[in-house]
């Protein structure tokens, strides 16, 4: 009797296990009844801990060094409220209201922030790109309430700002409004709706923050937040050109503002008022040439130079001695009162109007606000709460509406003066609080005579902003001209949206590497941007950089595809036409020589000799996979087994595990998981070559049952 040939022991090299912690998740009845006992507790601790955190002037004040931190914040807030005030005028130009309440919103903000905000340096007050949108919603709003915005706000006296913000018209051709039973006029109705604005987008941020919704401002990418800075700023310098020479041209409602105030500018360019025009191309030489100073002796400079302030100055002398209001048709601000108005509540039947509109307005608020108040904290070694923060602008926007005020958000450059002055905490703030209120209590009547075009230079500022990155390059051209373009809000969500349109994109076309050993190490890397790497032997190492899912399945099948050179279903085609041949040339030779088998000869599978037997994929930079990603990587395995090739992975993370382990890819109870699974690509890699050395070293027979075996 034949003895039957006894098969090796078969003995692979064992890969290294990790062992998965048990996580045992609680209940989540229990999770909520602990966390609702904990928020419903109350204690003096409790109270007074809330209290400091919704208020962190009370943490911080009382250990503030005077020695230490007095000059630094008083020098800040002197030099911040000094740039403060030409702004604040200013920047009523484009928000579409009376500067006195620019001076307003200033004085506000910075009270409530001292109070609130966690950021020791960030400055917030009157910020051009909200001036603007705010102006936006407010010139639309008088449009639709039939007002002419062609012509020129009526300078009202002292006493009109000394009861309630309407009036009582008389005058059968001045057009007015009906607001809480009163008539309201122009400038009435262009506060009101600013205020309704800013107590909505203020209710929004609020609501953010309770809700933890800080999120959303991920999605405002930091190439898509320029763009759009830098197309509004388009806009701005759009605005103003009328005020630059002196045209009394209505603003623009609708989309195309840019395009249509240009030719509107163009077709009353013979209108030009020259001494606007030589006070503008003045202004705006000086302007320049104070930040080319500033620019290049700033390393010598201590305190940045008051430009802004020395052309109001200067303008308002000249203006009002050489009375060029009566003499020369042009524009002034006209009477800026002293003192308070009273406050009054927002008028909430406007706010339907202006709910949508506050909503842009709330996020880019925040946005600006928590990044700045982030940016200077890493740099200055302290932290902020991105939580109260929001907190913080919400109610620098809802409580200062009931005082006339329009929305308000952190100004980067006031906040680069401050930190640049010696600001050690938000005590500046307060001081620049209290050089507003030196203006609005004694000199805000002097400012009279101060031409409008003046203000406009002071507004207009055209950054160059351009990325290294070709995709953040595309963002930022798509944000500014969609901004620039069309109108402010719309340039915003199509920022937004392009911006994420542009992830999704590099997800669907990743980068998919070949990767090769470095050296004798354990490090595998990609071979078209390392030289002298080697690839292993008949393994093939791939790296797929990006999530699998859904949206990019067929690319990562048809990169792999490429990579090794081997299409599965194309080469089993090719072995079975080779088999199906073999079979025939051996049917006619076995018919020719009078084989009694005519034909019957077994033939296994032609097996044609790949360059490699395995294929590692390093799941190392694959964050996640979804249903899909997991069903591709089944497919994968299958059709690569049908020619001999294993797949296995390498180096993913346990959201990926959890995910195979779901769907089964592993098998019933994960029983391949051992031999499917490595946690480092050259384990995976020596566990290859291992099993195909003594594959190798066995017949074909032995093979077979042996692959059996193992698949």
């Amino acid at each position: 009797m034949e003895k039957c040939r006894k098969v090796p022991e078969i003995t692979t090299a064992q890969p290294l296990l990790l062992e998965r912690r048990v996580h045992q998740q609680e209940p989540k009845v229990s999770v909520f009844k602990s966390k609702l006992k904990k928020s419903v507790t109350c204690s003096v601790p409790r109270i007074r801990s809330t209290v400091t955190g919704f208020f962190p002037v009370m943490r911080w004040l009382p250990k503030y060094k005077v020695r230490d931190y007095i000059c630094g914040d008083v020098m800040s807030g002197l030099i911040v409220g000094i740039i403060l005030v030409p702004q604040a005028i200013a920047y009523c130009l484009l928000a579409g209201v009376e500067p006195i309440y620019g001076l307003y919103t200033s004085f506000y903000a910075n009270i409530i922030y001292f109070l609130m905000g966690t950021s020791r340096h960030v400055s917030v007050g009157i910020f051009s790109l909200m001036s603007l949108m705010v102006g936006q919603v407010v010139y639309k709003e008088m449009f639709l309430a039939g007002f002419d915005l062609s012509e020129d706000s009526q300078a009202s006296g002292p006493d009109g700002f000394n009861g309630s913000n309407s009036m009582n018209l008389t005058a059968g051709h001045l057009h007015s409004v009906e607001l809480m039973g009163l008539q309201c006029s122009k400038e009435c109705y262009a506060i009101s709706i600013a205020t309704a604005l800013t107590f909505m987008a203020g209710i929004y941020q609020v609501l953010m923050a309770v809700f933890r919704l800080g999120f959303v401002s991920v999605y405002l990418s930091a190439p898509m937040l320029d763009g759009f800075a830098t197309g509004a700023s388009f806009t701005i310098l759009t605005v103003q050109v009328k005020y630059l020479l002196g045209l009394k041209i209505p603003r623009h409602q609708g989309y195309g503002t840019v395009i249509i105030t240009w030719i509107n500018v163009l077709a009353n360019i013979h209108k030009t008022n020259l001494c606007d025009l030589i006070t503008s191309v003045i202004c705006i030489s000086i302007l320049v040439a104070g930040k080319e100073i500033q620019e290049r002796y700033k390393d010598r400079l201590k305190i940045p130079l008051p430009t802004e302030l020395v052309v109001v100055a200067g303008a308002t002398l000249a203006s009002h001695f050489g009375e060029l209001n009566s003499h020369y048709g042009s524009s002034v601000s006209g009477h800026i009162p002293t003192g308070f108005i009273p406050p009054q509540v927002p008028n909430f039947s406007l706010m339907s109007h202006v709910a949508l509109d506050a909503l842009p307005l709330a996020v880019i608020s925040f946005a600006f606000t928590v990044s700045l108040s982030e940016m200077f904290a890493k740099k200055n070694g302290y932290t902020v709460r991105a939580n109260q923060e929001m907190l913080a602008i919400g109610f620098c926007n809802i409580i200062p509406s009931f005082f006339h005020c329009f929305t308000t958000s952190a100004a980067l450059a006031k906040t680069m003066v401050k930190d640049s002055t010696g600001c050690q905490t938000q005590v500046s703030s307060l001081v620049s609080a209290l050089v507003v209120l030196l203006i609005l209590l004694f000199f805000a009547p002097f400012f009279y005579a101060l031409q409008k075009c003046v203000l406009a230079c002071i507004i207009i500022d055209v950054p160059a902003k351009w990325r290294d990155s070709k995709n953040d390059a595309i963002v930022w051209l798509v944000a500014m001209s969609a901004t620039a373009l069309i109108s402010v809000e719309l340039g915003l969500v199509i920022g937004v949206v392009f911006s994420m349109s542009c992830v999704i994109f590099k997800t669907q076309k990743p980068k998919v590497s070949l990767l090769g050993r470095v050296n004798d190490t354990d490090i595998y890397d990609d071979v078209d941007e390392y030289a002298n790497l080697a690839l292993p032997a008949r393994v093939q190492v791939i790296r797929f950089q990006a999530p699998l899912y859904y949206a990019n399945k067929d690319t990562f099948l048809k990169s792999i595809y490429k990579i090794v050179g081997v299409e599965p279903f194309l080469e089993m085609t090719k072995r079975k036409k080779a088999e199906k041949k073999a079979k025939e040339m051996s049917q006619r030779r076995a018919k020719a020589s009078g084989d009694n088998n005519n034909g019957d000869v077994v033939i296994g599978l032609v097996q044609g000799e790949l360059e490699f037997h395995t294929i590692v994929l390093d799941c190392s930079a694959m964050p996640f996979i979804d249903s899909t990603g997991m069903a591709t990587f089944k497919v994968l395995v299958k059709e690569y087994k049908e020619i001999g090739v294993r797949v296995i992975l390498a180096s993913c993370n346990t959201s990926v595990i959890d995910t195979l382990q779901k769907g089964q890819f592993f098998g019933k109870n994960d029983e391949d998981m051992s031999s499917l699974l490595f946690p480092a690509v050259h384990a995976a890699v020596l566990h290859a070559n291992s099993t195909s050395e003594l594959q190798n070293k066995l017949p074909l027979t032995e093979v077979l049952q042996i692959q059996q075996f193992h698949y």
